[in-house]
Parts: structure tokens; sequence; C-alpha cells
């Protein structure tokens, strides 16, 4: 449904218990999906993930007094969620939304934003010391890709 370049799709965690237990492994067979753990000991194995969290603690909205309930929490999330995803400009995948990149418009934003940068570059030279930043669409992006690639091999080799 979501077109996801990994098939089956993957569900990256940590080495903890419940994501190691039979039981959670039996169940991603039947649903067709892949495991990917974190490397032993390194906290930051999904940069994904990370970003979000950093994103979260620092957000301007977070209520600094704490949430009044368990609806007012999940109120907050959901808005938050929609922000991330549909305003928020992602670095990582220049400057667009996950929203923009998912739904294929990153590339029309992203031409029409070198557009202008070699425009006003043309008009004021003097203004620039070097190249325009770069807005070429980053390439695609996962998770301990060598991983999969070998999880791959060794279901065509099967």
């Amino acid at each position: 449904r979501e077109g996801c370049w990994h098939q089956p799709p993957v569900l990256h965690s940590d080495n903890g218990a419940p994501m190691t237990s039979y039981t959670l492994k039996a169940r991603l067979t039947e649903l067709g999906m892949l495991m990917s753990y974190s490397r032993p000991r390194v906290s930051n194995d999904n940069p994904y993930s990370e970003a979000l969290f950093r994103t979260v603690k620092y957000c301007p909205a977070w209520p600094t007094k704490g949430f009044a309930s368990l609806n007012a929490v999940r109120d907050w999330m959901l808005a938050f969620e929609q922000a991330y995803n549909e305003q928020h400009l992602h670095s990582g995948i220049r400057y667009v939304t996950p929203a923009d990149r998912h739904q294929g418009v990153d590339r029309e934003r992203l031409e029409h934003r070198k557009a202008v940068y070699e425009s006003a570059k043309r008009r004021h030279p003097q203004r620039w010391s070097g190249n325009t930043r770069n807005w070429e669409i980053p390439g695609s992006v996962s998770l301990n890709p060598g991983k999969l690639h070998e999880i791959e091999r060794n279901k065509q080799a099967a």
C-alpha cells in the first residue's frame, strides 16, 4: 500500500528481550516481515528514530509542566506527528518534508530551489564564494543496507 521498496518490510529494533522473543519473531514471519537489530552497544543505530526523538525533545510546543491526562498526550503526539511529517523540513532529505518525499513532490520542490539559487547567484555573484547549496535529490535511505542485501541474496539462493 505504501510502495515500500523493501519487500518484505523490515522492523528495526534494539536487541531487548521483547524484540528478540520467539513469539515476536514467529508473528513477524507470519506477516512476511524481516527483523533488523541495532548493533550491540550502539545507542544511535537508528538515525531516523534518533532524529525524531531529538525533534520531540526540543519542540517549542512541548508542555513544560507535563500532560494533564493520557488523552492529552495522545492529542499532542497526533498533532506533533502531523507537523513532523507534513510541515517540518528535514535536513537529511534536503529540507523537504517526509510527506513531500513520500508523495514524490520533492523532485519538483528541489528543482525549483535549485533554479532560484542559480538565478540569485547570476544576479549577485559577489554574494557567493563558491557553489550554491546542493539541491540534488538524495538517493535511497536505509538502515543496515548491507544486512538487507545479504538477506535478499540468501532468499534468492534458497
